[in-house]
């Protein structure tokens, strides 16, 4: 009953992509259909059974050359025929000029000395007059009236309140190591006077 159901359900239209197809069976079939009973394991060809034609041989089949199924490995026999085993025989070659060679040890035998030992460079040429440093006192000067000046233009923009903390810091800063090197500079100039 239940395979009766299925062969209904398959002929009404509502199967793979609702095609109602009605098929034909021999009588034999349908009574196995309705009995639900194995299908037999051994039949005898019948009249419905459909001749297949036969395959063609496989090299009348063309295949490109991408496809074609063939081993693409050679014999040895063939690749030591084509020299593939045989190594290629060492040649030494001179790395270097084996006369200029000769001649460095001809000069070291002769004169114990060789002339190519070592090229000096000649020194750098220093020029006489370097240009005068600039005093690290007298860069603190300009720092400082740079700072002044700055100042001055905020307060007459109206932000010197703003800059006043921040500038007043920084030429404290610069008067400091102002006296520092003052009382450097005269310790030195003490030193000096005392040893004349």
């Amino acid at each position: 009953m239940a395979s009766q159901e299925k062969v209904e359900a398959v002929t009404k239209g509502t199967g793979l992509w609702s095609c109602p197809r009605q098929g034909t069976y021999t009588p034999g079939t349908c009574e196995l259909l309705r009995g639900g009973n194995t299908l037999p394991l051994q039949c005898s060809p019948t009249s419905s059974q459909r001749v297949l034609p036969s395959k063609p041989p496989a090299s009348a089949i063309y295949l490109p050359p991408i496809l074609e199924a063939r081993s693409h490995l050679r014999p040895a026999s063939l690749c030591q025929a084509n020299g593939a085993y045989s190594r290629e025989q060492f040649k030494p070659r001179a790395t270097r000029d084996l006369e200029k060679e000769k001649q460095r040890l001809q000069n070291i035998f002769a004169t114990g000395k060789d002339k190519q030992e070592r090229k000096r460079k000649p020194p750098p040429v220093r020029q006489a007059n370097p240009a005068p440093e600039l005093d690290r006192f007298e860069e603190l000067v300009k720092e400082i009236q740079e700072r002044k000046e700055f100042l001055a233009d905020m307060e007459a923009l109206g932000q010197g309140r703003q800059y006043r903390g921040i500038i007043l810091a920084e030429i404290s800063q610069k008067v400091q190591e102002m006296e520092a090197i003052d009382h450097k500079r005269s310790e030195e100039l003490r030193k000096a006077l005392a040893t004349t």
